[in-house]
């Protein structure tokens, strides 16, 4: 077995999971996911699922169930039973100033600019199902910075970024399982980076101590 190098400054090893995606995320999804994370500063998680597309009506207070019933199924999308009928379920909650939102099918993912409309500041981290990955970065209403992992040079790209996302890489850093060439960019660092941007170095366990909000989309 390789050793596995972890330089992940921002993530003590007990948040990551093996392949050095945030645990709480992994642990959301089901099986092989194809999902995304939004984050946003000073907008409340019912707004937040609002603006993304989910109807008023259909949000509703959540609780995360023990465990999946099934490897297709993410845990959120469990705990609406035979209510989850639509393409994705979203789930927001809130730790200090960010919020975040789930997306278990990573249907939103290109409507993250539209969570910071208004001022704001807001990322989406998005993962495929065929290991494609980046992150957006917008700030009111405008998309600052696009990145793709496979494009991603962390020495060239870095410095051109705005000052808090650069940051955010830098304590994502990168996750080796011996397989990547000193300083190429790991699948999971853009999830590690949203997640930096917004303080989210949290469990799964942590999730189950806060109010979560859960919607059907569409």
């Amino acid at each position: 077995m390789r050793e596995v190098v972890m330089p992940t400054p921002g993530f003590p090893p007990d948040v990551l999971d093996e392949d050095g995606e945030p645990s709480w995320i992994s642990a959301l999804a089901c099986s092989g996911p194809h999902h995304a994370v939004h984050v946003v500063r000073d907008l409340e998680p019912a707004t937040a699922l609002e603006r993304l597309g989910a109807k008023a009506a259909g949000i509703r207070p959540g609780a995360l169930p023990a465990a999946r019933p099934d490897e297709l199924t993410s845990l959120p999308a469990a705990s609406l039973g035979a209510d989850a009928g639509g393409a994705a379920t979203l789930t927001a909650g809130r730790i200090g100033s960010w919020t975040f939102v789930y997306d278990d099918s990573a249907i939103t993912a290109d409507r993250g600019p539209l969570l910071s409309v208004g001022g704001r500041i807001a990322a989406t981290g998005r993962y495929t199902i065929n290991a494609d990955a980046g992150l957006t970065y917008a700030a009111d209403g405008e998309t600052v910075a696009w990145i793709t992992v496979d494009d991603l040079d962390l020495e060239a790209d870095l410095p051109g970024l705005p000052a808090e996302l650069r940051a955010a890489f830098e304590s994502a850093g990168t996750f080796d399982d011996g397989e990547l060439d000193p300083g190429e960019p790991d699948p999971q660092i853009c999830m590690r980076a949203v997640c930096a941007l917004a303080g989210l170095h949290c469990t799964i366990e942590d999730l189950r101590e806060i109010p979560l909000l859960i919607a059907v989309f569409p």
